[in-house]
């Protein structure tokens, strides 16, 4: 029976044995020796154990060439790594890591083993990310010693490391192998026992819903992914994520979370379930959602769903002129980036005097452009004179393509496109900013609901290269391949969806930072550490709070409504904890407390 443990921490874990000697098992080896720490891996192939021992000497000789380590260093880390095929080799450890296949049957069958090989105060942890910890703990004869360490992949170069309690583990185990990953020059965040935990249980929900948008045949794989790298600054689309994962592995998270939630975000998708059958499981396999030069390999080959490189064969419209219409932010920001690829700019505002300010705003960036050397003061002069701003939208009559960008309210946006109808002349194309609002319904304002299209720019728009291009069923080929061609001279990357809520970012970011707020509201983690878990796990520039907050709580309650009501899913309920904060005024850094308290300015 093992001895009972107090709250007092245990001595410091100087020998560790890391069962499962793959990708995951080699990198936390290597981490682990980096720091000091005497290794046993061990694996059940012999050929795999030498493939660790292989990897080991190829990745510290690298980390040499590149002056991480010396000659001496390497020498020290490598002698510190021992490997074997007998769990036996772990009786000594201090500390057991298994990252074995992502199966009850398997890990419970070791966790046994070991129960009868290590020493009593011998700690324990499982790296799975998706089965459940305490039914892990509880078949095993020292439940309190048995917690989850959750490394991410490559274990090297990830910081984050979710240190999983159940209801049986005792905190002293959990205070020392928290001081161990800190030791080892990780981000440690505490976390319950769920699937998926916070990373992933947030990160594998956008994922599959990824994949169901692709499914659906709303957007194209490249075009998804596009979209979340430049609209959202994430270093992956979801897709290729899903290659480099392994879709097989993704599948079994989700199901694992799914068996958990019941929530229909967590429902793997069907096309999951059909490239895993196929075998066709991603990067590993040489194929998934894309196609890769070899099996293993991370460089992506042309297949029969690569776009075709000319594009369409449908021309566009002459496009010389631009009118935006608004005066806010995105208006002057879109108005900027127009005047900089050289068209003549119509600025429209409900006065003269809110456009002058409008072209203010514009002046003092392209300031701050000269000021940080991207561009000339005369380019910047240049580019402001191309602007004209104006008080009516009669002075519209003559552009060739008519922006809108005010307040996101369909009656608002209605009455404008009307307008437009009226005073634009015939053939000039109108787009709408809209990031949530139906694109039809603009369209149907007008009497050329086929000239109508959405154009989403990104804010600030001088910066976000993302240009969502959303068709309607009534927009006409050549509208399309208009606005198209004038992202390209702009210099966007322009996406192709569908006139649905969300189009793609939105659809696919909302969801996500939704879960996040619902994690906090049933107290499993905190803000900072969801926020540390997703930028450190996840590669996010931000957290989903301090998104939150950044975006404004108003405008996310705003589409969470759009959505929902879109999509009629219980799980895109907005969280009640952003409708209490939104009620209470609280919307995030321009209100001056959201999620978060901020200095007034």
């Amino acid at each position: 029976m093992a001895t009972p443990l107090s709250d007092t921490p245990l001595s410091p874990l100087r020998t560790v044995a890391v069962v499962g000697l793959g990708t995951m098992g080699t990198g936390i080896a290597e981490v682990l020796a980096g720091a000091g720490r005497t290794v046993v891996g061990i694996d059940i192939s012999e050929a795999q154990a030498a493939r660790c021992v292989a990897a080991l000497a190829s990745s510290t000789a690298r980390a040499v060439e590149r002056g991480r380590l010396t000659e001496s260093q390497r020498a020290d880390l490598l002698a510190r790594v021992t490997t074997s095929t007998d769990l036996a080799a772990a009786a000594d450890a201090d500390l057991v890591i298994e990252v074995a296949p992502e199966s009850y049957d398997t890990k419970q069958q070791i966790l046994r083993e070991l129960d009868r090989i290590v020493r009593p105060e011998t700690i324990l942890a499982t790296g799975t990310n998706a089965l459940s910890v305490t039914r892990l703990a509880a078949d095993s004869a020292r439940p309190e010693r048995v917690l989850g360490m959750h490394f991410f992949n490559p274990a090297p170069a990830m910081r984050l490391v979710e240190i999983v309690s159940s209801v049986l583990t005792a905190p002293a185990a959990v205070t020392a192998v928290t001081n161990l990953a800190l030791d080892l020059g990780k981000e440690p965040v505490a976390v319950g026992d769920r699937p998926g935990f916070v990373a992933d249980g947030l990160l594998f929900g956008y994922l599959n819903q990824a994949a169901a948008m692709y499914e659906a045949n709303y957007a194209s794989r490249e075009d998804i992914d596009a979209a979340m790298r430049l609209g959202c600054g994430l270093p992956m689309g979801p897709l290729a994520l899903l290659d480099l994962i392994g879709i097989d592995t993704a599948r079994t998270v989700l199901e694992a979370m799914y068996a958990e939630s019941r929530d229909r975000l967590h429902a793997p998708a069907p096309v999951l379930k059909q490239l895993s059958e196929a075998g066709l499981t991603g990067r590993k396999a040489g194929r998934g959602f894309y196609t890769y030069e070899a099996p293993g390999s991370g460089t992506v080959v042309p297949d029969a769903l690569t776009p075709r490189a000319d594009g369409s064969s449908v021309a566009g419209r002459a496009v010389r002129s631009v009118g935006v219409a608004g005066s806010g932010t995105m208006a002057s920001g879109i108005a900027e980036v127009f005047a900089k690829a050289g068209y003549a700019v119509v600025l429209a505002a409900r006065s003269e005097e809110k456009a002058q300010v409008a072209k203010a705003r514009i002046g003092k960036s392209l300031a701050r452009s000269v000021d940080k050397g991207r561009t000339t003061a005369e380019a910047a002069a240049q580019t402001l004179e191309r602007i004209r701003p104006t008080g009516t939208y009669d002075d519209f009559a003559d552009v060739d393509l008519a922006v809108e960008a005010v307040a996101e309210d369909l009656e608002v946006k209605r009455q404008l496109f009307a307008t437009l109808d009226k005073v634009c002349k015939p053939g000039a194309v109108l787009a709408t900013t809209t990031s949530s609002l139906p694109v039809v319904a603009c369209a149907r304002a007008t009497s050329r609901p086929q000239d109508v299209i959405g154009m989403h720019f990104f804010n600030p728009a001088p910066a976000m290269k993302l240009v969502e291009v959303v068709r309607t069923v009534l927009t006409a080929d050549d509208v399309h391949a208009t606005v198209r061609e004038v992202c390209g001279t702009i210099r966007k990357h322009a996406v192709d969806c569908g006139d649905r809520a969300g189009f793609i970012v939105n659809a696919l970011l909302f969801p996500y930072l939704n879960n996040a707020i619902k994690m906090v509201q049933e107290h499993y983690a905190s803000l900072d550490d969801i926020d540390a878990a997703m930028k450190l796990g996840g590669g996010y520039p931000m957290g989903p709070f301090e998104l939150l907050d950044v975006v404004g709580l108003d405008v996310s309650l705003a589409i969470e409504k759009v959505l929902h009501r879109e999509f009629r899913d219980p799980g895109l309920a907005p969280a009640p904890l952003l409708e209490h904060l939104v009620a209470a005024g609280c919307l995030g850094r321009k209100t001056g407390r959201g999620f978060r308290e901020y200095a007034k300015r």
